[in-house]
């Protein structure tokens, strides 16, 4: 491909903060088409991004002649439709997570996906961070032996304030809450990072706000959940024995941001952080020791979550396998990890509706 990549964009949340500021930042790539529910932002990210076009039907976006990548940043009940649209459309995807509503919408993303030369991905930028990647290379090089445990800690705690309004987020049954939005990064960071699948869930949900006000100045219950608690098990592979976890995260306690990896072998422990950084502590050792890594960019005006960060590194990938004409990237996240993540977050619901641990298949 010669010409430069053309970016669909579905969505004006993320997509507009994050996505598009890092298209921007490459050069043979330019926003071609913005969709939203709301045609004013449409209108107002377009003119933004320089978008020549712009709609509040989705449908135009992904069937525009211009756009070769459609990025779907919707709330997750549509990305099944809006999936298969693109690729109806023979068009790249890069989905938001998590990937579905459902396994079964995840299966039937994954086959429609086989046998396209496109990329059918899944937007977990983390991994491009290049402190992940080189713990990545450092887990297979036995740095810290066979892994036995691991523990994953996040807090953010803006929606604890009970002003913040409902929308889809509160709503449980449009793919909202904590276990989708941020488990699912959790989950897909275990499975890559240690080379395995998670074979045992036990999960507990709770919404700590349990009603918030809609748009229209009227109370809503909230159905989904703003803290998770997993308790896990790890199929063995070559870098996991005997394996567990433990994951706590919560989008109501304070006082400030925290998301947080250990990983505990053998031979010692490894950590690390929300931008990237990462530290190791051999067996014995009383501190951690800091690893020279690159933090990368993030974006301006936006918090520093490390989320940015990955994202820009992110971009310039997808651009490039595009144009090369490629439908795979190193460490890129693809529809069948999705898949694989999805099957964790449907264990995670049914072992809370059921109160007992859910054993998985790998």
């Amino acid at each position: 491909m010669s010409k430069k990549v053309g970016i669909g964009i579905i969505g004006t949340g993320f997509a507009r903060t994050t996505q598009i500021p890092a298209f921007q930042r490459v050069e043979d790539a330019f926003i071609a088409s913005v969709a939203s529910h709301s045609l004013e932002n449409a209108r107002t990210t377009a003119e933004a991004s320089g978008a020549g076009h712009f709609t509040a039907d989705w449908r135009e976006t992904v069937a525009h002649p211009q756009v070769d990548l459609v990025c779907i940043t919707t709330p997750p009940i549509y990305h099944h439709e809006m999936t298969l649209a693109a690729l109806e459309n023979n068009k790249h995807v890069l989905c938001e997570k998590p990937m579905a509503m459902s396994v079964a919408e995840a299966d039937e993303m994954c086959v429609a996906a086989r046998g396209k030369n496109v990329l059918a991905l899944i937007d977990h930028e983390l991994r491009f961070q290049d402190g992940r990647q080189k713990a990545f290379a450092m887990l297979r090089e036995n740095t810290i032996g066979t892994i036995r445990h691991v523990k994953a800690f996040f807090r953010a705690p803006h929606r604890g304030d009970p002003n913040v309004a409902w929308n889809w987020w509160s709503d449980v049954d449009s793919g909202g809450g904590a276990l989708g939005a941020i488990g699912s990064h959790v989950i897909d960071s275990f499975n890559w990072l240690l080379g395995t699948h998670i074979s045992r869930v036990f999960c507990q949900l709770e919404a700590q706000i349990k009603t918030r006000v809609d748009k229209n100045g009227e109370p809503r219950k909230v159905t989904s959940d703003d803290e998770v608690n997993l308790v896990l098990r790890f199929a063995d592979s070559s870098l996991t024995q005997d394996a567990t976890g433990v994951v706590s995260l919560s989008m109501t306690e304070g006082p400030s941001y925290k998301n947080i990896l250990e990983l505990h072998g053998s031979l010692g422990s490894m950590k690390l952080d929300a931008k990237g950084g990462l530290s190791i502590a051999p067996r014995g050792e009383k501190r951690w020791e800091m690893v020279e890594t690159d933090d990368g960019e993030t974006i301006e005006g936006i918090a520093d979550t490390g989320f940015a960060r990955g994202f820009v590194n992110f971009a310039p990938k997808i651009v490039e396998v595009i144009r090369d004409g490629k439908t795979a990237i190193e460490y890129a996240a693809t529809f069948e990890d999705g898949l694989a993540v999805q099957r964790v977050i449907d264990a995670a619901h049914e072992s809370n509706n059921s109160g007992k641990a859910i054993e998985l298949q790998g």
